[in-house]
């Protein structure tokens, strides 16, 4: 049952907070929705969810519809984005979370203010990094950061929260440490706040390294069909 899970996946969460000395509260939940109905994140919802993460634009417009009455619902996405659908993205979502070059940031920065989910203040952003050799990855180089995030802060309409990434797989998670090791460091370097980082396998790692923000799908809902 969802709420089985829900409750699992949130005493993780409390413990592991607690054993890096941290405050629970302090750590956001994200149920990582993607290729799931708009039903199962209203079964989310009412369980007490209230961030959900997609992947991509297209898919989550089928579901917006149905999602109207989550009022308190904060919706991010965290899938790579293509420029050209910046001014869909700052529709649907309240939080992009993979921003990774000067040219996205401009799209976004474009889109008028009445157009935006969030109309009544400056679009949150997320800089995603990325910290491995693998070419399937998405993101910004750490060596580019320093000129992304000055842009993103001299923009009127975008608010710069913090930083994500998304390590190499592998079924051990401590091979995920060093790149939460990193992303901590230059979040601290360049004082931002928010590091979305840890999924199911490694949320546990990802909290002792400073995760504020755990995006988590297959513990919560259970294997994805393909796309």
């Amino acid at each position: 049952m969802l709420l089985d899970r829900v409750e699992q996946v949130e005493a993780r969460l409390r413990c592991a907070a607690e054993r890096a000395g941290r405050r629970p509260a302090g750590i956001t939940l994200i149920a990582v929705t993607k290729l799931f109905p708009a039903s199962v994140m209203c079964e989310a919802y009412a369980l007490g969810l209230r961030h959900f993460g997609e992947n991509y634009v297209q898919e989550f417009e089928t579901k917006v519809p149905e999602l109207a009455g989550l009022a308190e619902a904060e919706f991010h996405l965290i899938g790579h984005l293509q420029s050209n659908k910046a001014k869909r993205a700052a529709q649907w979502f309240d939080v992009i979370e993979t921003v990774d070059s000067l040219k996205l940031a401009r799209r976004l920065e474009e889109v008028p203010a009445a157009l935006r989910r969030r109309s009544a203040g400056r679009l949150e952003v997320l800089l995603e990094v990325k910290l491995s050799l693998e070419e399937a990855k998405s993101g910004a180089g750490a060596e580019e950061l320093a000129g992304l995030v000055e842009a993103v802060r001299a923009s009127p309409s975008l608010e710069l929260t913090g930083l994500m990434t998304m390590p190499p797989w592998s079924e051990d998670p401590e091979q995920s440490r060093p790149y939460f090791q990193r992303l901590r460091e230059l979040a601290e370097r360049f004082a931002l706040p928010k590091l979305s980082m840890g999924m199911s396998h490694d949320l546990e790692v990802a909290i002792e390294e400073g995760a504020t923000q755990v995006r988590v799908g297959t513990a919560l809902f259970g294997p994805r069909a393909t796309r």
